[in-house]
């Protein structure tokens, strides 16, 4: 299986394999087992061994510690990051955009409410297509103004699930 796996800005394919891992095309043995008595994980890449904790406060989002440093991980199959992809194609600086189903597809969750403001990458419902769950995530700071879904509804390619709107500055009082 191949998954996409973004750290500060920098895209890596990752792709597991039998006997270890291919990154970047670069076959490496691996092999990860988990600490005996805690909740950390061996991880051997090569002839190197890492301290690893993982948690995933999102779908596709990790908070790791690797050898006792933070890092921030996105990590999805390449299937969820092209979906990504063409969802936010035709971003700009026109405002926020409305949030619709890159295919035809079942919506399994909303995690949103009308009203609540959002953060970019913040996950806003949830649609499976084709056996496979893919969160569409908010792209940029905004508003949800109005939802047109809810679970269980059935949605073609191109439809609206969330129309989304700018997030005025809230005046001092």
């Amino acid at each position: 299986m191949k998954y996409v796996v973004t750290i500060d800005g920098r895209e890596t394919v990752v792709e597991v394999t039998g006997e270890g891992v291919r990154v970047d095309g670069v076959e490496t043995p691996a092999e990860l087992r988990r600490i005996d008595g805690t909740d950390r994980w061996s991880l051997r890449l090569g002839d190197r061994t890492h301290e690893v904790a993982a948690t995933s406060p999102a779908s596709g989002t990790w908070a790791l510690s690797v050898d006792g440093r933070a890092v921030d991980a996105d990590a999805v199959d390449e299937r969820t990051h092209h979906i990504r992809s063409m969802a936010t194609a035709l971003s700009g600086a026109q405002g926020p955009r409305p949030v619709k189903a890159p295919m035809p597809g079942l919506v399994v969750r909303v995690e949103v409410e009308e009203g609540e403001v959002v953060q970019p990458g913040r996950g806003l419902v949830i649609v499976e297509a084709m056996k496979m769950e893919n969160e569409l995530r908010a792209d940029t700071e905004a508003r949800v103004a109005k939802i047109l879904v809810a679970a269980g509804d059935t949605v073609n390619k191109d439809q609206v699930l969330i129309e989304m709107a700018a997030v005025e500055a809230e005046a001092d009082a």
